[in-house]
């Protein structure tokens, strides 16, 4: 898996295009799509419409509403002229994938009203993979798209399901078109972009499973990290989040977030929760900074936005932390950010506890 990217958007059109050029001479009104209530030729221009609404959010910078606009074919368009429309739109959204800048966010309502280049890559994707097997099914043709799209796809939109035996039938599970062996079918779906905290100084970013595998195996996660790298605590957390994620228990609002600084656009930390919140409400959170950051207020700042986040939601109701005896500046951390001490302050203990409560 990997996270998706403008040429991932151009290999799942070229993909599309390919496949439906062997029926151009059938009348796409007369077929529907699969299961949809649309007719082929329907699909195929939500498909473009698709396109080119998620290239003009991204590079207009929507942020409330869809750019007010809609994709109209001329009068008299066939089929081959529709599967043009698609692969220029396909074309727009990759190019404006590849320029935006990596901090870009633009609006799409699921489910935290915004997206960022990977994920409207991702969704573009998305549309053309499922819709095109839609047409393909309607028409009777034949058409799989590589594994590592549907992967892709999957690690960045479907962060709560688990993966299946192999990418394509478990994204056609996870979206209502077909089924898995073990699980119930899927009736009612939305894809899951990650969810962006803002700070300050900086943004929180959650990490996505694509990230998160990148990051375990020792890359970057997508992110132009100050020092080089993230430190040791944001590579374990990611190896933990991509532990849940393959055993199907992710929640990803209460995964882990990369800080980015607004001033430069490099990730300095980590931040995150260690598992969702028990049923008392109560979650614990852990930190780190790369060396070159700490001593600034990053961590403080970033403490307070993650628990100004929490604490707002009907399903928690207290964060705790535990801070190693020694390490005094995050200690000092934690008390700038209104956690108080709840261990017991015993010369034995290695770690003490705080809590913030809300």
């Amino acid at each position: 898996m990997r996270l998706t990217n403008g040429d991932d958007v151009t290999e799942a059109v070229a993909g599309c295009t390919a496949v439906l050029r062997t029926v151009v001479d059938r009348d796409w009104t007369a077929v529907r799509a699969g299961r949809l209530e649309w007719d082929c030729r329907a699909t195929a221009v939500h498909v473009a419409d698709d396109l080119i609404a998620y290239a003009a959010n991204l590079a207009g910078g929507a942020q409330d509403a869809y750019v007010p606009f809609e994709l109209t074919l001329d009068e008299g368009t066939d089929n081959a002229g529709l599967l043009h429309v698609v692969e220029t739109t396909g074309a727009l959204l990759a190019a404006t994938v590849r320029t935006a800048p990596p901090g870009a966010r633009a609006f799409h309502p699921y489910p935290f009203r915004s997206a960022d280049r990977v994920g409207f890559a991702a969704m573009g994707i998305a549309e053309v993979l499922l819709h095109t097997h839609d047409m393909a099914e309607g028409l009777g043709i034949a058409y799989e798209p590589p594994g590592d799209l549907a992967a892709s796809v999957l690690a960045c939109l479907f962060p709560h399901v688990q993966p299946g035996p192999a990418p394509w039938p478990t994204l056609l599970w996870a979206t209502g078109r077909g089924e898995l062996p073990g699980r119930s079918p899927v009736t009612e779906w939305r894809w899951n972009n990650n969810l962006a905290v803002p700070a300050e100084r900086l943004t929180l970013v959650g990490v996505r499973p694509a990230a998160a595998h990148d990051l375990r195996l020792g890359g970057s996660g997508g992110f132009d990290w100050l020092g080089g790298g993230p430190y040791e605590g944001t590579r374990d957390a990611a190896s933990f989040l991509m532990k849940a994620y393959e055993a199907g228990v992710h929640r990803p609002e209460f995964g882990v977030f990369a800080l980015v600084r607004h001033e430069d656009g490099r990730a300095i930390g980590g931040i995150g929760f260690h598992r969702a919140p028990d049923e008392d409400g109560r979650v614990e959170i852990g930190y780190d900074l790369v060396e070159d950051a700490r001593g600034q207020g990053y961590a403080t700042e970033a403490v307070r936005a993650l628990a100004r986040w929490a604490l707002a939601r009907d399903d928690i109701s207290s964060l705790f932390a535990t801070v190693e005896r020694d390490n005094a500046a995050s200690h000092a951390v934690v008390g700038r950010a209104g956690f108080v001490r709840v261990s017991d302050e015993g010369e034995a203990a290695e770690e003490l506890a705080y809590e913030l409560r809300g």
